[in-house]
């Protein structure tokens, strides 16, 4: 018999949005979008609500996070009929989840006009490598393993030249759907945290597979295999092949997503 859920709602009245904070690793997943027959992560929060709300409904989401891809800080909204509180929807979420690695961090009530996509101000990733003779034991799949010593000092100076509003061209995938390669790049910082180096990258959005593709680019001249000008030179090509090998997505992190007109990390 299965296990009934401790957190079912005791009342019926209509029900307003609510937004929800995700975490999960996406190792085991193809990606956020519902796939038939594939394991995604929207597919299973969808089925955790249908589980606990006895509701089809549609999880909509600030970035669709490729296969691999892991969320710090996801933000999705649905549409309930029902009335519950955040917190028995947290619960109740999170007790239909299990054992996927996938967690709610937070359900809040939100206005009918908050959409978790086109409301979001900017989407911020990080990207993690670890650059270290001896590969990962405890962050095997959520660290890119280099192992030679990367220069952090060139690989930051270097990715400023990226910085603003650009044609990326040549940092997108060929499967990208966007309508246009122009984008704005609100920052990137690279720094060293131990023995693992952190790219913070920030914008309003992002193309297909650009943080990857930049990341694998920067790595070449962080190994000294590229002079620093190599990024712009890359950049200005307007040409796949002219800049470096997309980074494995297991280092991808979506870190946040920003709301609100008052966000400084912003771009288009």
């Amino acid at each position: 018999m299965a296990s009934r859920c401790p957190w079912a709602p005791c009342s019926a009245e209509p029900m307003p949005r609510y937004r929800l904070l995700i975490e999960y690793d996406g190792g085991p997943f193809q990606g956020w979008q519902r796939q038939a027959d594939t394991p995604t992560v929207q597919g299973a929060v969808e089925a955790a609500v249908l589980a606990c709300a006895g509701e089809a409904v549609t999880l909509f989401a600030a970035g669709r996070t490729d296969a691999g891809v892991h969320a710090l800080g996801q933000v999705a909204h649905l549409d309930l009929t029902r009335d519950w509180l955040p917190e028995r929807l947290t619960g109740a979420l999170n007790f239909h989840l299990r054992p996927a690695p996938i967690t709610v961090l937070e359900a809040r009530e939100a206005g009918p006009d908050f959409h978790a996509r086109f409301s979001c101000t900017g989407r911020r990733y990080v990207y993690r490598i670890l650059d270290r003779r001896s590969p990962p034991a405890l962050e095997r799949g959520r660290v890119w393993h280099v192992p030679v010593q990367l220069d952090v000092e060139r690989i930051h100076v270097a990715a400023q030249a990226l910085v603003g509003r650009h044609d990326f061209t040549s940092f997108r995938s060929s499967e990208c759907q966007s309508a246009s390669p122009v984008k704005t790049l609100g920052g990137i910082h690279v720094a060293r945290r131990g023995e693992l180096i952190e790219c913070r990258l920030w914008a309003r959005s992002f193309l297909h597979h650009q943080v990857r593709n930049i990341v694998g680019t920067l790595k070449k001249v962080g190994e000294g295999k590229a002079p620093i000008g190599y990024v712009r030179e890359a950049l200005l090509a307007g040409d796949r092949a002219a800049a470096g090998q997309t980074a494995p997505a297991e280092g991808l992190f979506l870190e946040a997503a920003d709301y609100g007109s008052g966000a400084t990390r912003q771009g288009s």
